[in-house]
């Protein structure tokens, strides 16, 4: 009896579930391209799509905050679900909200979730001439190259936070922690060694990815001091106001963000934006959930909320109006804000058919926009994995990277054990992940599965389809991982450790991708998860620079190398497969391969023919033999003779770059024989 009682509640949880989804299924579509505002100085028109509403108003406010409504206006009951209204003056700097009657009952007071602009902590939607907010020659401003054929591969990604770039008062930045600052250049810490944005120019990475810089929840934009990360979203077309030098001015904060990137690009340095579609950061009183309740958000089979992102919710992207939603914020920030690219957080709690009608959108009108995601979830979701994407389903994905936790928990070890070691800190039986990573997750006839740590089947298509890393802004930064699982370590063997991981990244296949300041062993003091713990733990501090110069120079000049050889960046998994060839070493704790770069070579760009790359993750040095007529490569730079001997050594932790120069027979006969001429 209890089973059947069991089974017949399980049924009824399943057809209230199935009963709510056809529901949604049922609702309207909107094909138009006007939701939200659209003002001009003569009328501003507002639509908003509410299919279940019997009621809706809008309020018009003088100020962002407090005070009573200027006006309250009945919108009228327009096409697939929409209501509409038309108000013919000039709304300029006004502000307004919205609300709801839903079966006999008033929504809060809510803002536009189609909002561009907002006035102090995102409380009203904010009335603004977006042509008003362009920084002088913004009509002008354009993507800098970074690729000559729009190939993903020849992308370096360095990923940084807006406030810890200029916030300590080593950067030198007058405005410190804001859009501007990241904007200021001849900023010099007190050695007179650059930093900001100059300093990201100088070391050679191609796009800066930036964590979220759209309207968010945790900061109170009335204070200062405050610190998030910012994965918290209210407004996703809304730049953040703590980030602007005023954050009730609607108008400043996109003027600000806009000079700022306009800055970037002058630096010859592309913009990723950091978005999170995954989830709100409110659930019940959200404002997408006030207009249509349960529609954006996925649901379990007793109707509560589902919560693959351990945020509360999940956003259902695969519903026509948030996959609707999805699409024209990225085209919106593309267009208005001429952004370069996107990293979706938790990208496998959305549908892949979304992914892939964004990706296909935004590549048609930015062939070389550059796109990433998490494959992965931070808890079960409702949706089908099969159509979500996740890592797995990578080779399903058009035109979008997943990050490689293979490679990134190989070389360090566990991101979820702080004890657990990696190949670069001593696990030496982490090689094979290495080694998959180096061929960027593709197939590749020497990599022997079953060895990897966590996929048993490759899963990328292409170098372009994944994202080769050590560390992000999740979990222990770089430094202070090998610190703590290495604790016996002396400093000098942490930092050749720290150097070994970058180096496996910066030389491997794929889409390399570096946190910022890891280039001077930066450090968060042991901090696992700094997402609120404020500036004395997250910001960068640049006297780091001058004191681990040398560290900088040899990851500055490892980006450079990979950038002037296309034999680190390779196109296909067939072209790795024909191209990287590892060596069996004749001990444990060695990872060897060769690279052949014949057919890239010539005398003016690209001199070399192929490269050999040692990797020592033993506490041993170890000698490497077959080396004569080889040339080593120190910082990106070939040293200037060939090695005569036969064998080199190797030191504990260490790695090794050969080459060999391509050399033109033809000239070089031609110059013996005018300088034995001359004899």
């Amino acid at each position: 009896m209890k089973r059947l009682a069991l089974f017949c509640f399980l049924m009824i949880l399943i057809k209230q579930h199935t009963a709510a989804q056809n529901k949604y299924d049922q609702y309207p579509v909107y094909k138009g391209n006007d939701l939200g505002l659209t003002y001009t100085s003569q009328s501003s028109v507002f639509r908003i799509w509410s299919p279940p509403a019997a009621e809706v108003e809008l309020r018009l406010y003088k100020e962002g905050s407090g005070g009573q409504p200027y006006k309250v206006m009945p919108m009228q009951k327009a096409e697939s679900g929409t209501w509409v209204l038309t108000e013919k003056e000039n709304l300029k700097g006004y502000f307004y909200t919205v609300r709801t009657k839903i079966n006999g009952k008033w929504s809060d007071e809510v803002t536009d979730p189609y909002a561009r602009a907002v006035g102090i902590n995102g409380q009203r939607a904010m009335v603004v001439d977006l042509k008003e907010t362009n920084p002088d020659g913004w009509n002008k401003d354009r993507s800098p190259n970074f690729s000559d054929k729009n190939l993903a591969t020849d992308a370096v990604i360095y990923e940084l936070h807006i406030r810890d770039a200029t916030i300590h008062s080593s950067s030198g930045v007058q405005h410190k922690g804001k859009f501007l600052g990241l904007a200021e250049t001849g900023t010099k810490n007190a050695a007179g060694l650059s930093t900001g944005l100059d300093h990201i120019k100088e070391l050679g990475v191609t796009h800066v990815h930036l964590l979220p810089f759209y309207d968010y929840n945790s900061v109170d934009e009335t204070k200062t001091g405050q610190y998030n990360w910012g994965y918290d979203p209210v407004h996703y077309n809304v730049p953040e106001g703590s980030y602007s030098t005023n954050a009730a001015d609607g108008t400043t904060r996109i003027r600000e963000l806009k000079q700022m990137i306009q800055a970037f690009h002058k630096k010859g340095l592309r913009v990723v934006m950091d978005v999170v579609y995954n989830h709100t950061a409110l659930t019940e009183t959200s404002n997408f959930n006030q207009l249509v309740p349960g529609y954006y958000y996925r649901q379990k089979a007793d109707g509560s909320f589902s919560d693959a992102t351990a945020c509360g919710n999940e956003t259902a992207s695969e519903r026509a109006m948030f996959r609707k939603f999805m699409l024209e914020s990225v085209l919106y920030w593309v267009k208005e804000y001429h952004i370069d690219g996107f990293r979706f957080d938790l990208m496998g709690v959305h549908d892949i058919k979304t992914m892939n009608l964004i990706s296909d959108t935004l590549h048609k009108i930015k062939p070389d926009i550059l796109l990433y995601g998490e494959g992965w979830t931070a808890g079960a979701s409702p949706y089908p994995e099969e159509q979500r994407a996740v890592k797995k389903n990578a080779h399903l994905l058009k035109g979008i990277a997943v990050f490689s936790d293979d490679i990134r928990d190989g070389i360090k070890g566990s991101v979820f054990d702080i004890k657990d070691r990696g190949f670069a800190t001593g696990k030496t039986s982490n090689a094979e992940s290495v080694k998959f990573g180096i061929v960027a997750s593709g197939k590749h006839v020497q990599i022997d599965m079953s060895k990897v740590n966590y996929s048993k089947q490759p899963y990328a298509s292409g170098p372009n389809n994944v994202i080769t890393y050590a560390e992000c802004h999740d979990n222990n930064i770089l430094w202070d991982k090998i610190a703590l699982s290495v604790p016996e370590a002396s400093e000098a063997d942490r930092k050749k450790m720290h150097e070994l991981a970058l180096t496996i990244v910066l030389t491997s296949q794929g889409i390399p991708f570096l946190h910022a300041g890891s280039e001077f062993l930066r450090s968060k003091f042991g901090e696992e998860n700094s997402y609120n713990k404020g500036d004395s733990v997250n910001a960068i501090r640049w006297d780091l620079k001058t004191q681990h110069l040398d560290t900088y120079e040899k990851i500055a000049g490892l980006i450079q190398m990979r950038k002037e050889h296309v034999g680190f960046r390779l196109r296909s998994s067939k072209e790795i497969n024909g191209r990287v060839g590892f060596k069996k070493p004749d001990e444990d704790g060695l990872i060897i391969y060769e690279l052949n770069m014949e057919g890239f070579a010539n005398r003016k760009t690209e001199n070399w023919t192929a490269a050999r790359l040692v990797f020592n993750g033993t506490g041993s040095a170890k000698i490497i033999e077959g080396v004569q007529g080889w040339t080593e490569v120190r910082s990106g730079k070939l040293s200037p003779k060939p090695i005569e001997a036969t064998n080199v050594r190797i030191g504990p932790f260490e790695s090794l770059i050969l080459a060999q120069k391509w050399v033109d027979f033809e000239k070089d006969l031609i110059d013996f024989l005018k300088n034995h001429k001359r004899g």
